[in-house]
């Protein structure tokens, strides 16, 4: 299989398995993702998601054009593709936290994907970009519609219209990513970003991400006054007394999910 899928402990890995590729995806891989994307959507006992690649020297570096159909850009384009790239860059269905590993490159897709990403993690080998106008080509699943809304117009710009490559650092100061460390360390710095969600009731996780995601286009105040399912499930739920109760007896809840 090109993607490695699996569910512990409230927690999904979604893995690209393409190393002799650097992980890049294909029109099977692309389908494997949208598949896995809907099945976690249905499950509610999944709390938080990490995506990543196998191996140190990439992520993702985008579609995989040694292995393509032969299509144009216009058809490439036209064809539908939920979810944006790899289903995640632009998915808009999603109420849980998708943590992306990123091990290596995130290139062209690989990018992409990880924008669709809630919080980003970064080995110090890793670098970014989108490359699309080098070889004819337009970010056309994400990158375009997300980077410039995500950093400073000059500096998205700057990405876009050069195809250059960023560091790690670069991308942290940027604001792409939460944390860049060692490759060493990227499994324990992963580890303390899900202990720290899954600390958090699941409820309200999921309701922050779809209030965050409704709320984007809307002025504070209006944001503010969204009533969402989610929001309202929350706070109906037997979580959020015992979130309250564990608060008072000074000990740690146990989240029920309901």
């Amino acid at each position: 299989m090109s993607v490695q899928f699996t569910v512990q402990d409230h927690v999904a890995r979604v893995t690209l398995d393409r190393p002799d590729r650097l992980n890049a995806v294909d029109q099977a891989t692309e389908a494997e993702l949208i598949r896995i994307w809907e099945t976690i959507e249905r499950d509610r006992d999944i709390r938080v998601v990490v995506l990543t690649g196998v191996g140190e020297r990439a992520f993702c570096t985008g579609a995989d054009m040694k292995g393509g159909s032969g299509s144009s850009g216009l058809d490439y384009w036209a064809a539908a593709r939920p979810g944006g790239f790899g289903g995640i860059a632009l998915r808009e269905t999603l109420d849980i936290p998708v943590i992306a590993r990123v091990n290596g490159h995130a290139l062209g897709g690989g990018m992409e994907m990880m924008l669709g990403c809630d919080i980003v993690i970064a080995s110090d080998n890793a670098t970014f970009g989108l490359p699309e106008p080098r070889v004819g080509r337009l970010a056309l699943d994400g990158g375009i519609a997300l980077l410039a809304r995500r950093i400073p117009h000059v500096w998205a710009m700057g990405m876009l219209l050069t195809g250059r490559r960023i560091s790690a650092a670069d991308a942290l100061r940027f604001g792409l990513v939460n944390e860049v460390v060692a490759p060493e360390t990227l499994d324990d710095a992963v580890t303390r970003w899900i202990t720290d969600i899954l600390a958090c009731a699941p409820l309200s996780v999921r309701a922050i991400k779809q209030m965050v995601r409704a709320g984007q286009r809307l002025s504070p105040t209006d944001a503010q006054m969204l009533r969402l399912p989610a929001l309202v499930e929350a706070l109906q739920s037997s979580d959020q007394d015992e979130g309250v109760r564990a608060f008072q007896e000074k000990r740690a809840p146990k989240w029920r999910g309901r």
